[in-house]
């Protein structure tokens, strides 16, 4: 295992290893920016908390997400790790890696100036995907046993997102419906307050583990390593403490657009739909993290807070707003992937 004093020696002694670190770092703090938001959305557009302090919040649980799920269930991590090979030339597959990261944090950044709530899930994927096959001038670096999650990721957020927040506000109104209304209201506060905080909670167990496989693999190329999908993944501490400094400062600095975008423009909820959304999200992030499949927490908080409207009535959802999500969606995969490739084959012809 790579020690924090062994990464401190790499980064003052290989400029190529500096770069790497630079720009995993960018794209996690897009990330934060750009994603972590959404599972705070709810909590800010019922008025449950100001955005101020649901963004700390957010940046808090980001970090305590990573730390402690990382420990408990890599899982995750393992999957994006094992689903490219970038060959075994050290030199090209760092270069290869480096481009990911710089479509990532242009899909990103372009995302977040327009308000959409991109998946950056999505991006890292199609990035390492992208970049893989113009290492390899094919499909052959794509390890499809893996990369299959990604498919059963994008179904079980879906499905279950919107399924399970239809159900639980379903159920709430049912269990709530012969109470007073300020008592419930009162109770609700706190009930969202907790369940943005789980949200956020989640998204660091996810996006945060797929980043610390990335910084993992960066280290090893940068050491002359190549990637084994059949290795042993073993995480040090540091890096988790590292990339959870690196999503908390993006999610400290930025992210009310896209908390707009996801929380006021979709469907309008009230403090018992919102914490449906944010409970329904939470768990089908908590089921995906165990099993290891790698889903968008844009995605599924999306389609979660789309179940908890549907439950109104299919009318409350604005359709419009969802349907440029979906397009967002749609296009990352093609998109962030062909830039991973471009610039992939740029850096390598140039470098």
């Amino acid at each position: 295992m790579i020690t924090f004093s062994t990464f401190l020696q790499q980064i003052a002694s290989n400029p190529p290893f500096l770069i790497t670190v630079l720009l995993v770092l960018a794209a996690i703090m897009v990330n934060g920016g750009t994603d972590a938001p959404n599972a705070i959305a709810t909590t800010v557009s019922t008025r449950s908390m100001s955005p101020r302090a649901a963004i700390g919040m957010a940046a808090v649980c980001n970090l305590l997400g990573i730390i402690i799920m990382t420990r408990l269930c890599p899982t995750v991590a393992e999957t994006i790790y094992k689903m490219v090979d970038f060959g075994t030339d050290s030199h090209n597959a760092l270069i290869a890696l480096c481009a990911a990261m710089i479509a990532i944090v242009v899909w990103g950044g372009v995302a977040w100036a327009f308000g959409i709530p991109t998946s950056q899930s999505h991006s890292l994927i199609a990035g390492l995907t992208g970049a893989a096959i113009a290492v390899h001038n094919g499909l052959n670096g794509i390890h499809w046993n893996e990369w299959v999650k990604v498919l059963y990721g994008l179904a079980l957020s879906a499905v279950l997102g919107f399924g399970l927040g239809w159900l639980i506000c379903k159920l709430t109104e049912v269990i709530c419906r012969n109470m007073d209304r300020r008592k419930t209201g009162h109770f609700f506060k706190g009930a969202q307050i907790f369940g943005g905080a789980t949200m956020a909670f989640m998204h660091g167990a996810q996006d945060g583990q797929k980043f610390i496989s990335v910084f993992l693999m960066g280290l090893l190329l940068a050491n002359g390593h190549t990637a084994s999908a059949g290795a042993q993944l073993q995480i040090p501490f540091w890096i988790m403490v590292i990339c959870s400094l690196a999503m908390a400062l993006g999610t400290a600095t930025g992210g009310y657009r896209i908390i707009k975008s996801v929380g006021m423009n979709m469907v309008k909820l009230e403090r018992y739909q919102g914490f449906a959304a944010d409970m329904a999200g939470a768990v089908c992030l908590l089921i995906s993290s165990l099993t290891g499949w790698p889903v968008s927490t844009t995605h599924t908080k999306t389609t979660a807070i789309m179940g908890v409207g549907a439950a109104k009535r299919m009318s409350a959802v604005n359709w419009g707003v969802a349907k440029d999500m979906a397009m967002t969606w749609i296009m990352t995969f093609p998109g962030c992937g062909l830039i991973g490739y471009v610039v992939s084959k740029v850096l390598i012809a140039v470098l």
